[in-house]
């Protein structure tokens, strides 16, 4: 006698073969501008949109961004111990490469080591989603940035035709972000670098063309070798609307702050700097920062983001500085 089981419809449907969604209008449209802007075959778009997936995970990463958190809570993810001594161990291990990179375009080996610390921890968390599933599921799937990141897959598919990629490979972050860097597919194509002079731009696993792309990235954002980046202040306010104290473009003058009726331990300098400000538990702290504080929110347009970049890069020197 046979005996048999009985399986509930929705479990059923589960274990058959899944056939890949049929493309939107919309997704068919981007496909056709692939073929008419940069010719690809329209079929070849298609079939990689189709074999890609709209993960709902991916969404629900987006929205909740480490960088909506306050000041305090965001440093602790940074500042630890694992990514400090992470950081010594990676500058003195890679110091050639990194001093061939500062003879370059000019930056220091500790922001360069701090980038990329912050980004991946040197390198271990790289991302585990499919680059293709996670631009096609928030060009497609998540309207409220969905120009970026259509943009955003269009250099992708531009990019692996360049680097001679099967687009449905490479692995990043749920925004689409590659590698150790952690750069989108458009700062990829800019500002990627072979480093190493072998041919290919690795920013996965050759530590050279990762160091060479954050430093060349820097440098055509105009990084000035040897300024200030962060300057800490000594500050009462006094009646300041709060979009009054905050910045991130270098726009005000010595002059202007004081015109603020801030009580400030100010330096002597002629540079327009920013007012930051930074949420404790019990107050805040405020910061000037230079125009290489801006040039760090280049890379992350985030305030906290800059600021974690700058304050591991000094724990980095700090700790190599003591040794």
């Amino acid at each position: 006698m046979h005996c048999i089981t009985r399986i509930a419809l929705p479990a059923l449907l589960m274990l058959l073969p899944i056939k890949a969604m049929a493309l939107s209008g919309e997704e068919r449209a981007f496909a056709a501008q692939m073929a008419s802007k940069h010719g690809f075959e329209q079929a070849w778009v298609e079939q990689q949109l189709e074999s890609a997936e709209h993960k709902e995970q991916i969404i629900a990463a987006i929205t909740r961004p480490a960088e909506a958190m306050p000041w305090y809570k965001y440093r602790k993810i940074f500042m630890t111990e694992q990514r400090i001594a992470g950081g010594v161990e990676f500058l003195e291990k890679h110091r050639e490469l990194l001093k061939q990179a500062e003879a370059k375009y000019g930056v220091a080996p500790e922001i360069v080591t701090a980038i990329i610390g912050v980004e991946t921890r040197y390198g271990e968390v790289t991302g585990s989603h499919r680059v293709i599933d996670a631009l096609k599921t928030l060009g497609f799937g998540y309207p409220k940035r969905g120009e970026f990141f259509r943009k955003q897959l269009e250099e992708f598919l531009l990019m692996m035709r360049e680097e001679k990629m099967d687009p449905q490979q490479p692995l990043g972050s749920y925004a689409g972000a590659i590698g150790m860097p952690q750069f989108i597919p458009s700062s990829f194509r800019a500002f990627a670098v072979d480093f190493d002079g072998d041919g290919k731009r690795n920013l996965w696993d050759n530590p050279a063309d990762v160091i060479g792309s954050v430093a060349n990235y820097f440098a055509d954002h105009d990084w000035r070798q040897g300024e200030p980046v962060a300057i800490r202040l000594g500050i009462r306010l006094d009646g300041i609307e709060p979009g009054e104290r905050r910045g991130q473009k270098p726009n005000l003058t010595i002059a202007d702050l004081e015109k603020l009726k801030a009580t400030l331990l100010l330096p002597d300098t002629d540079e327009r700097v920013a007012l930051l400000e930074f949420e404790q538990p019990a107050g805040n702290d405020y910061w000037l920062g230079m125009h290489n504080f801006y040039v760090i929110t280049r890379y992350n347009h985030s305030n906290l983001y800059a600021m974690a970049v700058y304050q591991l890069s000094q724990a980095i020197k700090q700790r190599l500085t003591d040794k």
